[in-house]
């Protein structure tokens, strides 16, 4: 079982940049497809970014496409999201996920982390 932890969010101003971090424990973190997912308030969870288990493959969410990108070191049990250009509505809670490739389907959520674009 992996179990995902999330980390780097906070305030940024549109056009900004803000790379997150999900650090996922368990021997087996490079078996398995990485996700990353938001919830704005008072929406549902949306499907943001993923990555195969080997980094070869990646698939985005249309809305972030040439703006975020996802990366993996297995060998540190890491997966991060570089967000660049961001937008008033990315404000969101992301999530990182372990997910079924290619349905892109979520299990072992992380607690989240908050990322807040201000204008």
């Amino acid at each position: 079982q992996v179990q995902p932890v999330e980390s780097g969010g906070g305030l940024v101003q549109t056009g900004g940049s803000l790379r997150l971090s999900c650090a996922a424990s368990g021997r087996t973190f490079r078996n398995y497809a990485m996700g990353w997912f938001r919830q704005a308030p008072g929406k549902e969870r949306e499907f943001v970014a993923a990555i195969s288990w080997s980094g070869i493959s990646t698939n985005y969410a249309d809305s972030v496409k040439g703006r975020f990108f996802i990366s993996r070191d297995n060998a540190k049990n890491m997966v991060s999201l570089q967000m660049n250009s961001l937008k008033l509505e990315d404000t969101a809670v992301y999530y990182c996920a372990v997910v079924d490739w290619p349905a892109m389907t979520p299990h072992y959520w992380g607690q989240g982390t908050q990322v807040t674009v201000s204008s």
